[in-house]
C-alpha cells in the first residue's frame, strides 16, 4: 500500500508540473489578448462617472490591454466630470476616448474628458469645443464666481494639455471662448491623437501605440484581439436612468402623491414609503438636473393648496389653485437652453391631469369623510328608525338596524308604531313616535 501511495503521489506531481505552466500561461493569455469597449451616449452626471469607474476598475481587474470609451456627450456636471478625469489619469490601464460616431459631440465637460485620455480620436463628422462654464440653467456663471470657476477650469485645461502634451491654448479658448472645432481641425491643432472612420480602423492605428503611463512606456497590442463590450449594470442603469428630467419629474409627482395620500389618509404606510422612496430619488436626481426652484416652490404650493382643501369649504376654489399652481411650477422646473435636460409635453401632460385628479379625489374622498355621518357609536344611532317590539309604558323595546334595544318614550306608545331615536344613554335610547299622515 506504501509503494501504490508513492508511486501516485509522484504521478501527481508530475502532472501538476506539467498542467501548471500551462493553465499559467492560458489565464496569462486570456488576460492580455483582449481589449474593453463602453459606450457613453449621455449627459456627464454622477451615474455615468460610476460607471466609467466601474469600467476602469473592472478593466484593470482582467487584464485587458486597453479600455476603449465611446463617448457622445453635450455636457454635463463638472463634479461628475472631474471624477471622470481623474479615473482616467490616475489609472495604470491605457484609455482611449474615440467621439463617436459620426454627428456625435464631446462638448462642454466632454472635452475634459476626451483631453484627459492616453489616445484621443474622433471619427470624421464630430465635433469638439464650447466648454465656457455655465450654470445649471445654462446662463454664464453670475459676478466675481464666474471669474473664479473659470479660472479654475483653465488651470485644469493647462495641467491635462501639459500632462498629455496637447494644445493648452486651444483648450483655453474652447473655455474662454467657447470655440468648437471638427475632428479633423482638432488633430490639426493637436488637441486630439488621432481621427478614424470607424471602430475597427481605430483598433488597427492603435496597434503598436506607444503610451507613457506613471513613467513607463506601454505598447498596445491590439490588432487580431478579442474585443469585449462592458454593459452598464443594473444600479448604473438606474442612476442614469433617474438623471433623465422626465423620469425624476414623475418620481417628483409620485413622491408629494404619496405623502399627501398618508397626510389625508393617516395610517395607510405603502403610500407613504412610496412617497417618500420616489421623493428621495426624484431630489437625488434634480442634483444633476437644472432646476428652477421657483418651480419646486409652485408645485408644494399647490399640494399646501390641496390639503387646505381638505381643512377649508372651499367649494372647489383652493383645488382650482392647486392645479393651476401645479402647471405653473410643472412648466418652471426645469429650464435649459439645450433639448437635453427638457420636460416632454408627451410626459408632462399625461403627469399633471393624473396627478391633479388624484390630488382632487383624495381630497373630495376626505372631505366627504369629515361630513359624513358617523356609523359608530351613540351619534350613529341618533335619527334611527325602528320599531316598537314591547310597548313603550313609558319603557320597552324597540328593533333599530337589526338590533334590540331597551327604550323609553315620555308618552306610551303602543307595539308595532315606528319610532325615532332623540339620544343614548347607558345603552338605554330615549325615542319619540313617528307620526304618520
Amino acid at each position: 500500500m506504501l509503494k501504490v501511495a508513492l508511486k501516485m503521489s509522484k504521478i501527481l506531481l508530475l502532472v501538476f508540473f506539467f498542467l501548471f505552466p500551462l493553465l499559467f500561461c492560458s489565464a496569462v493569455l486570456s488576460q492580455t489578448s483582449h481589449l474593453n469597449i463602453i459606450e457613453i451616449k449621455d449627459s456627464i452626471n454622477p451615474g455615468v462617472e460610476d460607471f466609467i469607474q466601474y469600467a476602469v476598475d473592472r478593466s484593470q481587474e482582467d487584464g485587458a490591454e486597453c479600455l476603449i470609451i465611446l463617448l457622445d456627450t453635450p455636457g454635463g456636471l463638472m463634479t461628475s466630470m472631474r471624477g471622470i478625469v481623474q479615473s482616467i489619469m490616475n489609472s495604470p490601464l491605457p484609455i482611449v476616448v474615440y467621439v463617436y460616431p459620426s454627428g456625435a459631440q464631446a462638448a462642454s465637460a466632454g472635452v475634459f474628458v476626451t483631453v484627459a485620455a492616453d489616445v484621443a480620436a474622433m471619427v470624421p463628422g464630430s465635433n469638439i469645443g464650447a466648454a465656457h462654464p455655465v450654470t445649471s440653467t445654462g446662463e454664464d456663471v453670475p459676478g466675481v464666481m464666474n471669474e473664479k470657476v473659470v479660472n479654475d477650469m483653465l488651470a485644469m485645461a493647462r495641467s491635462i494639455a501639459s500632462e498629455r502634451g496637447r494644445n493648452a491654448e486651444w483648450l483655453q479658448d474652447a473655455i474662454r471662448k467657447s470655440v468648437s472645432i471638427t475632428a479633423e481641425e482638432a488633430y490639426e491643432e493637436n488637441v486630439i491623437d488621432m481621427v478614424a472612420a470607424d471602430l475597427p480602423s481605430l483598433i488597427k492605428k492603435l496597434d503598436g501605440w506607444e503610451i507613457r503611463k506613471k513613467g513607463l512606456i506601454k505598447t498596445l497590442h491590439t490588432e487580431g484581439i478579442e474585443r469585449r463590450t462592458i454593459e452598464a449594470g443594473w444600479q448604473h442603469k438606474i442612476l442614469r436612468a433617474i438623471s433623465n428630467p422626465n423620469i425624476a419629474y414623475i418620481l417628483l409627482m409620485i413622491g408629494l402623491a404619496g405623502l399627501y395620500f398618508e397626510i389625508s389618509q393617516p395610517g395607510a404606510i405603502f403610500p407613504g414609503v412610496i412617497g417618500g422612496i420616489s421623493l428621495i430619488l426624484a431630489l437625488y436626481a434634480m442634483q444633476t438636473l437644472p432646476v428652477n426652484y421657483a418651480g419646486f416652490l409652485f408645485i408644494l404650493l399647490a399640494i399646501l393648496f390641496f390639503i387646505l382643501e381638505i381643512k377649508v369649504t372651499s367649494y372647489g376654489m383652493l383645488s382650482i389653485a392647486g392645479i393651476i399652481s401645479l402647471v405653473l411650477g410643472s412648466l418652471m422646473l426645469f429650464r435649459s437652453p439645450d433639448n437635453t435636460s427638457r420636460l416632454a409635453l408627451s410626459v408632462f401632460i399625461p403627469t399633471v391631469l393624473t396627478v391633479s385628479g388624484f390630488f382632487v379625489a383624495v381630497a373630495a374622498l376626505a372631505f366627504r369623510a369629515q361630513m359624513a355621518k358617523p356609523q359608530t357609536g351613540k351619534e350613529a344611532l341618533e335619527g334611527l328608525v325602528g320599531e316598537v317590539t314591547k310597548s313603550l309604558c313609558p319603557e320597552g323595546k324597540v328593533f333599530i338596524n337589526g338590533e334590540l334595544w331597551n327604550a323609553v318614550a315620555d308618552e306610551e306608545i303602543g307595539e308595532g308604531e315606528k319610532v325615532q331615536v332623540v339620544s343614548v344613554d347607558n345603552l338605554k335610547l330615549k325615542v319619540k313616535r313617528i307620526s304618520v299622515r
